[in-house]
């Protein structure tokens, strides 16, 4: 089976620049960046509530935990969040209703997403901007892959991806052209 497309920063520019004309900008950018810089799945990014993210006033949590019904291995996780989602967050929140248990991105009908549509809405942005086997994991792939590019320990990686196995986490990183030619240049 053919894995989620890993995106490059211009694909990555061309995404946000398009989920900036959609009518719901802001949530659908916001998506796409929690997506992009914590690696969370259509599950998990559906589940969310505003006071997952957000304390009492709107200031932007530094991390947070995942229920373990909100999980596929059904077990609890912390998300940390960096500098460029706190950003997005920052941003995002006005456009928020002010009860603090609503869901963080609401659905055309003003609730929950299913994890199926965060699936199918994911995908729909990605195939707008022709992204060819770009999912709604695709964003996971490109944060996981990217850290291990920076040379963070694939153990890190798991317990950030949620993964009980780091074999499923190798899975998920992609190997391309420039690091190997990087990883060969460090042999002195």
């Amino acid at each position: 089976m053919r894995q989620a497309k890993t995106l490059k920063d211009a694909e990555i520019k061309r995404v946000l620049a398009y989920c900036a004309t959609r009518q719901h900008a802001q949530r659908d950018t916001t998506i796409f960046v929690f997506s992009l810089h914590a690696g969370l799945r259509a599950k998990e990014l559906s589940a969310l509530r505003i006071c997952d993210v957000y304390d009492d006033v709107g200031n932007v949590h530094s991390s947070f935990v995942l229920s373990a019904a909100a999980t596929k291995g059904a077990r609890t996780r912390t998300v940390y969040v960096n500098k460029t989602l706190k950003r997005q967050l920052a941003q995002y929140y006005p456009t928020l209703p002010k009860q603090h248990t609503a869901p963080l991105f609401c659905s055309q009908k003003g609730s929950f997403f299913s994890a199926n549509t965060m699936c199918q809405l994911l995908i729909h942005i990605f195939q707008q901007c022709s992204l060819k086997h770009a999912t709604s994991h695709s964003g996971r792939r490109t944060f996981i892959t990217r850290l291990a590019s920076k040379g963070v320990g694939v153990r890190v990686l798991a317990e950030l991806a949620g993964h009980s196995s780091i074999a499923t986490t190798q899975r998920y990183i992609d190997v391309n052209a420039e690091q190997l030619a990087n990883a060969v240049e460090l042999v002195s």
